[in-house]
C-alpha cells in the first residue's frame, strides 16, 4: 500500500511540475502573439465596429495619419498582461484536458492517444476556461481602442475603463462581462478548431516522415501554426463579430442590443451574411504570422522545459 501511495504522489507532483511547465511555455507564446498582433487587431476592431473605413488599408492609413504609429498599440498594456495569462491557460488547459482523455482512453483500451474529436474537446475546454479572462480583458482592449483620438478621449487606461464602465452599468462585473456568452461560445469553438487542426498537421507530418514529434523543425512548427490561425479565425469569426458589437455597445438608453441573440438578428437584418464577415481580411492577415509565433515559440519553450 504504501508503495502504491508513493507511485501516486509521484504521478501528482510529475503532472503539477508539467502543468506549470505547460503554463510558462503558454505564456511566452502569448507575449510573443500580443507584440506581433495588436497592429493587425485594432485594425479588425475598427472595421468591424464602424463604417468610415472602407478596406483594412483605409483603416490603417487612417489611424497611422490622424493618430500616429503608437496608436496602433493603443490598449496593449492590457492584452500584453492579460494574452499572456490567456495563452498561458489555453496551453495549460488544453495539455491537461489531452492528459486526461489520455489517461481514460487507456484504462478503456489499454492505449494511450487521443481521437481527433477529443483534440477539439481538450482546445474547446481550454478555450471556456480562458474565457473567464479573456473576456473582460478583450472588451477593456476594445473601448480602448475604438475610444475617440486627442482630447476626445474616453479612458485615460485600462483601469479608468473599467470603473467608468462599472458606474454607467450599474456595477463592475455586469460592465466587463458584457458579452461573456457569446464569448464563451467563441472561445470553446476558435480553440477546439485551433489545437484540432495544430494537432492533426504535427502528427500527420511525424508519421508522414518517420520521425517523434519533438525532432519537428522549427520552422514547421511555424508553418503548421500559422495554418492553425486561419482554421481557427474561419471556423469562429461570425461570434467574433457579434462580441465585437456588444463590447462597443453603449449602456442605459444607449444600449443598442438587447442580447446575443438580439445583436445576430439586427446584423442579419441589416447587413445580411456579409455583415459576420466585416474586418476577415486583415484578421486572417494578422492570424498566419500571429499564431505561427505563438506556437513556435510555445512548442519551443516547452521542449527546452522538458530538458530541465
Amino acid at each position: 500500500m504504501a508503495a502504491a501511495a508513493d507511485i501516486e504522489d509521484h504521478v501528482k507532483a510529475t503532472n503539477g511540475l508539467q502543468t506549470a511547465k505547460d503554463l510558462t511555455s503558454g505564456a511566452c507564446g502569448g507575449i510573443a502573439q500580443v507584440l506581433s498582433g495588436q497592429p493587425f487587431d485594432i485594425v479588425k476592431v475598427r472595421l468591424q465596429t464602424t463604417t468610415q473605413y472602407p478596406s483594412a488599408i483605409s483603416a490603417a492609413t487612417s489611424i497611422f495619419k490622424n493618430e500616429g504609429p503608437l496608436a496602433f498599440y493603443k490598449g496593449t498594456l492590457t492584452p500584453l498582461i492579460g494574452i499572456g495569462a490567456c495563452v498561458s491557460v489555453q496551453f495549460g488547459g488544453f495539455h491537461q484536458a489531452r492528459r486526461w482523455f489520455e489517461a481514460r482512453n487507456k484504462e478503456a483500451t489499454g492505449k494511450g492517444g487521443l481521437s481527433y474529436l477529443q483534440y477539439y474537446y481538450s482546445g474547446a475546454i481550454a478555450g471556456i476556461a480562458n474565457s473567464v479572462i479573456s473576456g473582460p480583458i478583450e472588451h477593456v482592449r476594445i473601448r480602448l481602442q475604438t475610444q475617440p483620438h486627442g482630447d476626445k478621449r474616453l479612458y485615460n487606461g485600462p483601469l479608468d475603463c473599467a470603473r467608468k464602465m462599472g458606474k454607467q452599468a450599474g456595477g463592475i462585473l455586469p460592465a466587463i462581462y458584457r458579452g461573456e456568452a457569446v464569448t464563451i461560445i467563441r472561445e470553446a469553438q476558435a480553440y477546439g478548431m485551433w489545437f484540432l487542426s495544430f494537432e492533426w498537421m504535427m502528427n500527420k507530418h511525424a508519421e508522414r516522415n518517420k520521425m517523434p514529434r519533438d525532432q519537428i523543425p522549427a520552422y514547421m512548427i511555424a508553418f503548421y501554426g500559422g495554418l492553425a490561425g486561419e482554421v481557427l479565425w474561419l471556423g469562429s469569426y461570425p461570434f467574433d463579430v457579434v462580441k465585437s458589437k456588444m463590447q462597443t455597445d453603449g449602456f442605459g438608453k444607449q444600449q443598442v442590443y438587447k442580447s446575443m441573440r438580439d445583436c445576430f438578428g439586427q446584423i442579419w437584418k441589416k447587413e445580411g451574411m456579409g455583415g459576420f464577415w466585416k474586418g476577415i481580411g486583415p484578421t486572417l492577415t494578422r492570424a498566419m504570422p500571429v499564431s505561427a509565433i505563438t506556437f513556435a515559440v510555445a512548442e519551443l519553450s516547452l521542449r527546452a522545459l522538458n530538458k530541465l
